[in-house]
């Protein structure tokens, strides 16, 4: 069995790497919360001294990061993985950036004779949790035939779209919807919270009609309509990612008004102190900027998830 390093303990990455120990993958670990590497030792994975570290150790190294800045410096930078990573190693980058970091890290790898994949996440930190994350990869056959079964660990969905650089870009046009979705439903249902309607009574329509989706219907029902906001998914981050989404659409001279707008709305909720908040908080959000409280089902409500 191949060695996994694994740099990126955070929300989704932490549960990640703590499902492939728990499999019998054999793990080296890094990051720079010492806790999240404790907790991870503790399962039986080794503890990387640092970056450099767990990539010379390692055959596949994963990263689960926050950011394009951050991936670029830990994939390229002057102590970063391909620092360390002998020829013949591979490197899967499973965080949500920008289609030009993939693109320089994929050259970057096969420059050093080091493969590369790209696999962004989709669903939420619950599945991740549970290991039923999905998959979108951008890899030659041969490198996702490679990561295949790592990934199998991780989750239970995976889809090959393409060379690298194509999980990226799906991972994009998917998280465009994802959270725009977020914000459309806040307008609704602080709309229907104005009109002084009834919540479930709403629900029940909108679930009836082709208005439905899956963030009202699954992820706000087990989270900001029963009072959970706690963050899965951060509104910080969601508007990280409709940045990346307007950029990459700028880049390609695709005119995007509802993603630009969405991420007004975004950046209005940050500005307001919810940044931190579930990204089902938007709801919360705009309540707040027009006076109305946040709607909740009752704990008996038959739209509970």
């Amino acid at each position: 069995m191949e060695k996994i390093g694994f740099i990126g303990l955070g929300r989704m990455g932490l549960p990640m790497a703590s499902n492939m120990v728990k499999k019998g993958f054999s793990l080296i670990v890094h990051d720079i919360n010492g806790a999240a590497v404790d907790s991870l030792v503790d399962l039986g994975a080794d503890r990387g001294a640092s970056v450099a570290d767990v990539a010379a150790q390692a055959d596949i190294i994963i990263t689960m990061l926050p950011n394009s800045a951050i991936v670029t410096q830990v994939i390229e930078g002057p102590d970063g993985i391909l620092s360390a990573a002998r020829p013949g190693a591979l490197v899967m980058d499973m965080s949500t950036v920008s289609p030009d970091t993939t693109d320089s890290a994929a050259r970057a790898c096969k420059a050093k004779g080091l493969g590369f994949v790209d696999a962004p996440v989709g669903r939420l930190a619950s599945h991740a949790d549970e290991g039923k994350s999905l998959f979108m990869v951008g890899a030659s056959d041969a490198d996702f035939q490679r990561v295949k079964p790592a990934m199998e660990a991780l989750g239970t969905t995976i889809y090959h779209c393409g060379d690298c650089g194509t999980g990226t870009r799906t991972k994009i046009v998917n998280n465009f919807l994802a959270v725009s979705l977020c914000q459309l439903n806040a307008e609704a249902l602080t709309l229907a919270q104005g009109l002084g309607l009834d919540l479930e009574n709403t629900l029940d329509v909108l679930h009836g009609t082709t208005a439905t989706n899956g963030q009202l219907k699954v992820n706000w029902a087990s989270k900001c309509l029963i009072g959970d906001t706690k963050p899965g998914f951060t509104i910080d981050l969601a508007h990280k990612d409709l940045t990346l989404v307007v950029e990459s659409a700028n880049a390609a001279r695709v005119p995007m008004p509802m993603a630009a707008a969405a991420r007004e709305a975004f950046s209005q909720a940050r500005a307001r102190g919810f940044g931190a908040t579930d990204f089902s908080g938007m709801l919360d959000a705009a309540c707040d900027a027009n006076g109305l409280t946040p709607p909740r089902l009752p704990h008996n409500s038959r739209h509970r998830v």
